[in-house]
């Protein structure tokens, strides 16, 4: 139901059967209600079961739209929270079609801290699809946009499950070519700096003592990626993070490393390379290379899909204006 007022703000009402559910669709004191508001552009006013919108045309179907199917996926028991509030709303503001449900509701896995893990956009969901069918994945794009997280809780899903056997990390340890010698330690004390981002996302999956356990026995192995040399790998779930920063060689190296009864996910960002200027990323190359081979799968993520605070989108769309107005140097080679 809408109506128009006399001074152009349109006014619509949904209603809500369920008093207890409406509560949660506003939440805890209000506050995914005040979501709404700000980023709906709108004003709500819930009276009874009755919830009204009021605002530009466009901005009350748009809300009212999120409101239905955010309450659906309430009513199949989702937790939701003003984040999901935010995520929700951008997906809908580029594709008022997409179907909220079929996307949070996708439970990636659960972890030990009893928190659903499930894609927060399109492109999140297109991605858990793509490595969900295909062996070889390459998720690309900025940071915070879930890609190393979301291929964890895939990789901890499958060898739970027994898809796998064991769980293969890495990441080439780009600045240890220079500074390596002057860490104190031995070598894999001097990597593991390099390596912390995969533990935090691996113990935010599971307890620490079950994933050291599992550390303990190779069973998950955190490695640097030159340990992959020579070496075939068999039913095992392998993630190459900061795959921007691998040189062509060892990008070669390790595709041609996957075994019988393997998957591969390859994340990176290609605007943010850590390799000198007379190198080309592995990453950058890979893409004209292997881009028509049917069963590999490349999925883009842009500054809509970050999943951390707020802000971290807005400072990723300010850095790649700026990225689009330099002029190239002589030489340099575009990443697009």
């Amino acid at each position: 139901m809408e109506a128009k007022t006399h001074q152009d703000v349109s006014v619509s009402k949904i209603d809500f059967p369920d008093n207890d559910k409406l509560k949660v669709l506003l939440g805890e004191q209000d506050k995914n209600r005040k979501v709404v508001e700000k980023l709906g552009r709108v004003k709500l006013n819930a009276r009874g079961s009755t919830v009204s919108i009021s605002g530009d045309a466009h901005d009350c179907t748009l809300v009212k739209n999120l409101l239905s199917q955010l309450y659906g996926i309430i009513e199949k028991g989702y937790p939701l929270y003003p984040n999901d509030v935010d995520y929700a709303h951008r997906i809908l503001s580029r594709n008022s079609s997409a179907d909220l449900e079929a996307i949070f509701l996708d439970t990636v896995f659960i972890s030990s801290k009893k928190r659903m893990i499930t894609p927060k956009s399109i492109a999140q969901k297109l991605y858990i699809d793509s490595i969900r069918k295909f062996d070889i994945v390459f998720g690309i794009g900025p940071a915070g946009t879930g890609k190393t997280y979301l291929a964890m809780a895939m990789a901890v899903g499958a060898l739970l499950e027994k898809s796998v056997s064991r769980i293969i990390l890495t990441r080439p340890a780009v600045e240890a070519g220079e500074r390596l010698g002057f860490l104190p330690g031995d070598l894999s004390e001097k990597v593991n700096p390099y390596l912390r981002p995969v533990y935090d996302a691996l113990y935010d999956m599971m307890d620490f003592e079950r994933a050291s356990a599992l550390i303990s026995k190779g069973i998950i192995e955190v490695a640097p990626l030159a340990f992959m040399r020579g070496r075939t790998l068999n039913d095992a779930f392998v993630i190459l993070d900061e795959a921007q920063n691998t040189s062509s060689e060892q990008m070669k190296m390790f595709l041609t490393r996957l075994g019988l009864g393997s998957k591969a996910v390859i994340t990176g960002d290609v605007t943010q390379t850590d390799l000198p200027p007379n190198k080309i990323s592995g990453l950058i190359e890979v893409e004209g290379l292997l881009k028509g081979i049917e069963d590999i799968r490349f999925v883009y993520f842009s500054e809509i899909d970050v999943v951390r605070h707020r802000l971290v989108r807005e400072i990723v769309r300010a850095y790649n204006h700026l990225g689009s107005k330099k002029p190239m140097a002589d030489g340099e080679q575009s990443s697009q």
